[in-house]
């Protein structure tokens, strides 16, 4: 014990004297050690909320201000003021729309423009910027790429990770499945900082969805406070802790649709019974199977030639009057837009008429006059091809919806109902990773 106490002062009185505490204060502070997450910086994520051509944005009820590159203040956007940015060559032009008076413009030649919550803001209001009628907090860079203007949001992860949650999952779902989620989209969101890039995820469903404050909870917001700074971690290194809405009653092996097995990412039985998607039916008309498969003129067959363990499709053939075509099961997926690759196939024949046309009258017919008339229409009526048969449509029978590797969201929604913490939720999904602070990394 004495030991132990040893080492803790002599931790502190370096960690005092760092950071400038008197000394005489530093024994008093042993009876109440300053928190982990008080050391630890909170990291920083970078999201990509929009690319376009132009981009427009308004100041919240709190002042914003507009700086370059090198950190200058340039202009100053008053509660309500709009700010439109554009490209001008190689340059950013920046066009003030205040309240009243002719709008100013700007050039930024750097191609680079930072809006940041305005020098003085103090404990009004907080500082908020609206972006295509959604709000976000953190720092916006709009950066020119291309053609286009990227609006990138810098934002500290614990500040994102309410939006995040709201996004992923219904905030009515029980804590214990929104904690989950904060723990899972927490650690996805620091393994792919990619410093060098010019930005980390994006705010779809390409990384992870992210709606800005209005998604956030008192629910989001308490999953991640009683979460913080909570990671997934295999050996010494974050997990890829990816996930997905539902997998229809067995998770992948992430070996089995992509190109390395991780050891974490194996199959598990899911919990997704009460998903309105376990279980789904497509049907799928000619003319869109024809816009499908553009190459082979549409389909009146499909094959499955192999699966993964699971039933999911790793490869088909798919057949059309124009002939065939070889394809993956996520080529397939997007090209029919199916909920997912656990599924198969079905062809319905087109049904006959049961009201065939009637026959024509033959009164008349057999007399001079009536056989003359019928040669005579016989000669002069248009050639016409015979009619091709109807194409069929597919019906597609399908379970879950995503990619089905990770933790199933539905899952664990199921997981939480039958009474287990977040912890054994992502203690199933993700076999063997272990849950620690990220400041322990």
């Amino acid at each position: 014990m004495t030991r132990c106490r040893s080492r803790a002062l002599v931790s502190l009185l370096r960690f005092g004297w760092r950071a400038g505490l008197p000394l005489a204060l530093i024994p008093a502070a042993l009876a109440a050690p300053v928190p982990m997450q008080a050391r630890a910086p909170i990291p920083v994520v970078r999201v990509l909320l929009q690319e376009a051509p132009s981009l427009e944005l308004e100041a919240g009820s709190a002042a914003l201000r507009l700086g370059d590159s090198a950190g200058r203040t340039l202009l100053e956007l008053a509660p309500g003021d709009r700010l439109q940015l554009v490209r001008n060559g190689a340059a950013l032009e920046a066009r003030l729309l205040g309240s009243s008076g002719a709008p100013r413009r700007l050039a930024l030649p750097s191609g680079q423009a930072w809006i940041d919550p305005a020098p003085g803001q103090g404990g009004g209001s907080e500082a908020l910027l609206t972006l295509q009628q959604r709000r976000y907090r953190g720092r916006l860079l709009v950066r020119s790429e291309g053609d286009r203007l990227q609006a990138i949001n810098l934002i500290d992860v614990e500040s994102y990770l309410p939006s995040v949650v709201g996004s992923e999952m219904p905030a009515s779902w029980p804590q214990a499945a929104l904690r989950a989620q904060a723990v899972a989209a927490r650690t996805y969101a620091l393994r792919h900082r990619r410093p060098a890039a010019p930005f980390d995820l994006k705010a779809t469903v390409t990384s992870q969805v992210y709606k800005g404050v209005e998604a956030e909870t008192d629910s989001t917001r308490e999953a991640v406070r009683s979460t913080r700074s909570q990671v997934l971690v295999h050996g010494s290194a974050l997990i890829n802790a990816v996930f997905h809405s539902s997998s229809g009653g067995l998770t992948e092996n992430s070996g089995e649709i992509w190109r390395q097995q991780l050891p974490y990412l194996v199959s598990v039985p899911d919990f997704d019974q009460a998903s309105p998607v376990h279980a789904w039916q497509l049907r799928i008309e000619p003319e869109r199977l024809a816009r499908a498969f553009r190459e082979i003129d549409g389909a009146f067959r499909i094959e499955v030639l192999s699966t993964t363990s699971s039933g999911r499709i790793r490869q088909a053939r798919v057949t059309g009057p124009g002939g065939s075509l070889l394809l993956t099961g996520p080529e397939l997926r997007q090209r029919l837009g199916l909920r997912s690759t656990l599924a198969r196939f079905d062809f319905e024949a087109p049904r006959a008429n049961p009201f065939p046309p009637p026959l024509p009258s033959l009164q008349g017919v057999f007399t001079p006059e009536g056989i003359r008339s019928l040669a005579s229409g016989l000669l002069q009526a248009p050639w016409q091809a015979p009619r091709q048969p109807a194409a069929p449509t597919l019906l597609v029978s399908g379970r879950g919806y995503g990619h089905g590797v990770g933790m199933s969201q539905w899952g664990a929604h199921g997981l939480a109902l039958r009474g287990d913490d977040y912890r054994q939720i992502l203690h199933h999904f993700y076999q063997g990773a272990r849950i620690l602070p990220y400041s322990s990394l």
